[in-house]
């Protein structure tokens, strides 16, 4: 056995899929199925079932993802302990932020380490959630704040922050949105949403799947600023969170209402890999943005203690 075919193999078994995993790993699916067969072939045994949908491990790959798992894990610890024995104090670290949060967060963030550890060189990707997570799990990125990101026993993710989700549009003349929209009635609203994956869609979709709401979807557009600009042309409604009216143009031309029974809200989260924690700089990063105070962030006030 060797590290690389137990990683690839850590990969499949966590995705349940040979092409999900080839992407993110960067590498072919035929090469990847070739190295998890050399596995299984050195094992004596089959570590993964597969069906029409994907894979699935077998008892006897249960255990190999445990122990694999754990066996990357130290591996990633030798590496750190040595490189330790170098450190210079310095540190280059390279986080993940959606748009929208990198539109605020960037300058609080290079803000902060430039007065208090100009050692640290900060690197910032923006990306849609899905495409962080993906960056994250292969190891291109140190630490993600991810929207709602999907449960994988590869990522700790750290709670940052619940914001309201509405439905935003542009009624015909003479009507006016409710209060406050149900769930339930999501339905009668020809929608504008992005396309999966994204953290929005997934949870309006979950939300109205408990309900067994049909949703009308007119158009599938990932850009916010486009969104928008339908819904104040009339085109059709979109969900957003709350705090995304604030910062746009448009929001005179909009309308909006919370979705409430129940209410929507996404979730914000601080995501490290378990296989690849980030060191002592991505550390300081983290522990800062655990400090920010989301709500005057995304309202434009002070957001550090």
């Amino acid at each position: 056995m060797d590290l690389q075919q137990i990683a690839y193999f850590v990969q499949v078994a966590d995705l349940c899929s040979f092409s999900r995993a080839a992407h993110v790993l960067g590498v072919t699916q035929p090469a990847l199925s070739r190295q998890v067969s050399l596995l299984e072939a050195e094992l004596g045994c089959r570590l993964l079932h597969r069906h029409g949908r994907g894979v699935v491990p077998t008892e006897a790959g249960q255990r190999m993802l445990a122990h694999g798992q754990a066996l990357l894990a130290h591996a990633e610890q030798v590496k750190r302990d040595v490189r330790a024995v170098i450190d210079t104090g310095a540190g280059r670290v390279s986080i993940g932020l959606p748009p929208r949060v990198a539109h605020c967060l960037t300058p609080v963030l290079l803000r902060a380490f430039r007065d208090s550890d100009p050692q640290v060189a900060i690197n910032v990707v923006e990306a849609l959630s899905a495409q962080l997570r993906e960056a994250l799990l292969a190891g291109r990125l140190d630490l993600a704040l991810l929207y709602d990101p999907p449960a994988t026993s590869q990522l700790d993710c750290v709670p940052l922050f619940r914001e309201e989700m509405v439905l935003v549009g542009h009624p015909p003349d003479g009507d006016r949105l409710p209060a406050a929209i149900p769930v339930a009635d999501l339905g009668r609203y020809p929608m504008i949403l992005p396309s999966r994956p994204n953290a929005i869609r997934t949870v309006v979709e979950a939300a109205c799947r408990t309900q067994d709401v049909a949703l009308d979807i007119v158009a599938e557009v990932d850009a916010v600023h486009t969104q928008l600009r339908m819904a104040a042309e009339g085109q059709g409604y979109t969900v957003l969170p709350r705090s995304t009216l604030s910062a746009t143009a448009r929001a005179a031309d909009l309308a909006w209402a919370p979705i409430g029974s129940p209410a929507l809200r996404n979730r914000l989260v601080l995501a490290t890999s378990r296989s690849k924690p980030p060191g002592a700089a991505g550390g300081a990063v983290g522990a800062l943005i655990q400090r920010i105070d989301w709500t005057a962030l995304f309202e434009g006030r002070p957001a550090l203690p």
